[in-house]
């Protein structure tokens, strides 16, 4: 997170300019390793000390690998989307990943995934609809669409998040 200054943004709650700091690193509990920590953002601070106008508020800003409040990381879900599309299961799917946490996660993940699917697609710019053609799961036609729109370059869900500034999940 080094190089990028947070002066040149204006804080989203109170609008002031100039008053940005970083504040706090945050860590999280990596999926890939038992018992262990991983970066996960950056907590800022909006500056209200001596002639500075800030509100002297904190808020997160994360990393495009994560998904705030979830352990499952932005990568991974990905991996299990594409499984998605050639697995008959979503058990099938995670036990193929080999996934470092219940299948109930995974299933709990992708019904908030399956919540936000009309925002998200929304947000790519076309109506929420279903096709004639390709998956009848709108879960699946979500995912052949982002894979569509967005470049191949790196994980899709990464790149949405980075794009629109705003979390998968919500």
């Amino acid at each position: 997170m080094s190089g990028f200054s947070m002066k040149q943004h204006r804080c989203p709650r109170c609008g002031a300019a100039k008053t940005l700091n970083r504040h706090s690193i945050l860590y999280g509990k990596d999926p890939s390793i038992p018992a262990g920590r991983c970066v996960r953002g950056q907590r800022v601070f909006c500056c209200n000390r001596g002639r500075r106008g800030g509100c002297g508020g904190t808020f997160s800003v994360f990393l495009g690998n994560v998904l705030p409040r979830h352990t499952v990381t932005a990568p991974l879900l990905w991996q299990m989307l594409c499984r998605l599309l050639t697995e008959s299961s979503v058990k099938a799917g995670v036990e193929g990943l080999r996934a470092p946490f219940a299948l109930e996660t995974m299933y709990h993940v992708l019904k908030r995934l399956r919540s936000r699917l009309p925002h998200l697609l929304s947000q790519l710019g076309g109506q929420y609809q279903l096709s004639e053609g390709g998956q009848r799961d709108p879960l699946l036609q979500g995912i052949e669409r982002l894979r569509s729109i967005i470049s191949q370059e790196g994980c899709p869900l990464v790149q949405f998040q980075l794009q629109f500034q705003s979390s998968l999940m919500g």
